[in-house]
C-alpha cells in the first residue's frame, strides 16, 4: 500500500478534536451521543479502541480504563464518552484562546514540558531519510534500510503498545518518554519488547521490515501532547 498517502487517513480518527462525556452506562448519557462534549473528554468513533485513543492523547490504555471505570477495556461503544485528560488538567481557556493555540500549534513546533534529546532509531538514519515530515501526508519521517536492521528506542521510556492492531502501521511500537511525549516505530519485521516494559535509550526494540508497507522502511513519529511534530529538531 502507499503509506505516504495512507497515514493521514489512518490517523484521522486518532486526531479528531478532543470531546466528551460520561460513560454510556451512566444515567443521563443517552443525550451525549450527539450533544456537545466538555474539554478533557472524547466521544468514541467507529473503529476506535483504547490504544488508538491513547495514541491520540498520549495516555496508556490502562490509564484510560482506570479513569473511566472500564472493567473490560476491550469493550467500548461508538458514541460513548471517555475522560482522556486528568481532572483539572484540561484548562479553562476560552474558545477563541483555544482556536488561537490550535493555529500556533499548526505553525510551530510543539515543545514538551521536559524536552527530550532523541537519538536516531536506526544507525545512519540521518543519511537514509526517504520521506520527510510534512505535517500533512506524512506525520513523521520514513527511514530506508534493509530488513532485519535493528530498531532502537530513541530515548528511555515505557512501552505503551507493541503489536499490529493499527491498520497502516504494520508491526508498531509506541513508547512513552514523559507525561507529554511518545515515539512511534512502524512497519517492523519483528518486535522484541512487550507492553509496559521499561526500555533504555538505544535499546533494540525490534527490526526493520515492510509489514503493511510498500517497501522496507521505518516510519518514525514523535507526538507531543497528542500532536505529531517534526522529529528532526529532536534527533541528535
Amino acid at each position: 500500500m502507499n503509506t505516504q498517502t495512507a497515514y493521514p487517513s489512518k490517523l484521522k480518527t486518532l486526531l479528531l478534536a478532543a470531546a466528551v462525556s460520561v460513560l454510556a452506562a451512566c444515567a443521563g448519557t443517552s443525550s451525549t451521543a450527539t450533544g456537545p462534549v466538555p474539554e478533557g473528554h472524547y466521544r468514541v468513533q467507529s473503529g476506535d479502541n483504547l490504544y488508538r485513543i491513547g495514541l491520540r492523547f498520549g495516555q496508556s490504555a490502562q490509564t484510560l480504563a482506570a479513569w473511566n471505570n472500564l472493567s473490560d477495556p476491550t469493550k467500548i461503544e461508538v458514541g460513548q464518552v471517555l475522560r482522556v485528560r486528568p481532572k483539572g488538567g484540561s484548562g479553562s481557556a476560552s474558545t477563541s484562546a483555544r482556536a488561537s493555540a490550535d493555529v500556533s500549534a499548526r505553525e510551530t513546533t510543539v515543545a514538551p514540558t521536559n524536552r527530550l534529546n532523541l537519538q536516531w532509531p536506526v544507525d545512519n538514519g540521518s543519511a537514509n531519510v526517504i520521506a520527510p515530515y510534512n505535517g500533512g501526508s506524512n506525520k513523521g519521517i520514513d527511514i530506508g534500510g534493509e530488513a532485519g536492521t535493528p530498531v532502537k528506542s530513541a530515548a528511555a521510556g515505557k512501552v505503551l503498545y507493541a503489536g499490529e492492531g493499527l491498520r497502516g502501521y504494520g508491526k508498531l511500537i509506541l513508547i512513552s518518554h514523559n507525561s507529554s511525549t511518545l515515539t512511534a516505530y512502524a512497519h517492523n519485521q519483528s518486535i522484541s519488547v512487550q507492553k509496559d516494559q521499561t526500555v533504555q535509550a538505544g535499546q533494540v526494540i525490534g527490526t526493520m521490515g515492510d509489514t503493511d508497507a510498500d517497501r522496507v522502511k521505518l516510519h518514525f513519529e514523535v507526538r507531543i501532547n497528542g500532536k505529531a511534530v517534526n522529529p528532526m529538531p529532536y534527533l541528535n
